[in-house]
């Protein structure tokens, strides 16, 4: 798993081997034949490939698709495609989807390959470090990726930035988006909602009604963050601003005991975050308060960095 990690943070290049940094080209209609000879993968019938069943990518975009197809036309096949072999002498396309799907809109009969001997693990993770690397996933599509880079290979947000590319804080504000509901999720999918508003109305006590609001009005992601707030401050109070912890929220029908309220001031001492426990018989609640997006970040860094460790 460590040598993983380490090819992962050389980039895509360290997937494809050393014959990546060579020009490859599989000529389609038009293309012009290379001034130079070079090294070349092997090629491999379109039909002999199929679509990985590790593909993180849901959708993909026609008007790109036809951009691709027409490069393609003109260029031929520049980047092979990273296949593993299956039953029936057949391969799965680990990385290079989009370039399979256009070469056969085309028609081209054979398209250039690296083959590389990868379990189920490896093959998931290539994937969806490639189209994360290559910025062709949507934003939730992103976020699913960095839940199960996290869950499935056991990469922390710190390790799975520096494989990736990307900031730690991109990657927490990213996995955020897992937490929407389905219809913002569903506005966020078709491109009405960008990322940065489906994050502003997380914090909104009614997210679906200001999600629609901000499509509807073409409001702008402050906007947004400002009235998502404002909804909730009626039920939160004035509050603090700062990370020091808010007062414990009094309890109606009694005062805590002492060992709870040492417990509770105990967890608010470590998170830095308002922290209010009730009992109810044998259960009760254990509730976090945050007083802006950044906090919420640190105490979701903290909690997923623990559950990894467990």
């Amino acid at each position: 798993m460590a040598d993983n990690k380490k090819r992962l943070g050389k980039g895509l290049s360290a997937l494809f081997g050393e014959a990546a940094g060579e020009p490859v080209v599989a000529q389609g209609p038009g293309a012009a034949t290379p001034a130079t000879s070079t090294p070349a993968p092997r090629t491999l019938p379109i039909a002999s490939l199929q679509p990985g069943k590790f593909q993180p990518r849901r959708r993909f975009d026609e008007e790109a698709l036809q951009a691709l197809i027409g490069s393609i036309r003109e260029q031929g096949v520049v980047q092979p495609l990273l296949v593993r072999p299956i039953e029936g002498g057949k391969y799965e396309i680990v990385a290079g989807e989009r370039r399979w799907r256009a070469a056969q809109a085309i028609p081209l009969h054979e398209v250039p390959v690296v083959i590389r001997e990868l379990d189920d693990r490896a093959a998931l993770e290539i994937g969806l470090v490639e189209n994360i690397q290559r910025a062709d996933l949507t934003p939730l599509e992103e976020a699913e990726a960095y839940r199960r880079l996290i869950e499935e290979f056991g990469h922390t947000q710190e390790a799975l930035s520096q494989a990736v590319g990307k900031s730690r804080s991109h990657i927490a504000n990213t996995l955020r988006l897992l937490y929407l509901p389905g219809g913002v999720k569903a506005l966020v999918e078709d491109g009405k909602l960008t990322a940065g508003h489906a994050r502003a109305v997380l914090t909104s006590p009614d997210p679906e009604a200001l999600a629609t609001k901000a499509v509807n009005e073409g409001l702008s992601v402050r906007e947004v963050e400002r009235l998502a707030q404002s909804a909730k401050a009626p039920a939160n109070g004035k509050g603090s601003t700062g990370a020091k912890p808010r007062p414990v929220a009094k309890i109606a029908g009694g005062a805590k005991d002492p060992d709870t309220l040492n417990l509770e001031k105990h967890l608010s001492e470590i998170l830095g975050l308002a922290v209010d426990i009730q009992f109810d018989g044998k259960g009760g609640s254990l509730t976090i308060a945050y007083d802006n997006l950044e906090q919420l970040d640190d105490l979701t860094h903290r909690l997923q960095n623990l559950a990894i460790s467990a």
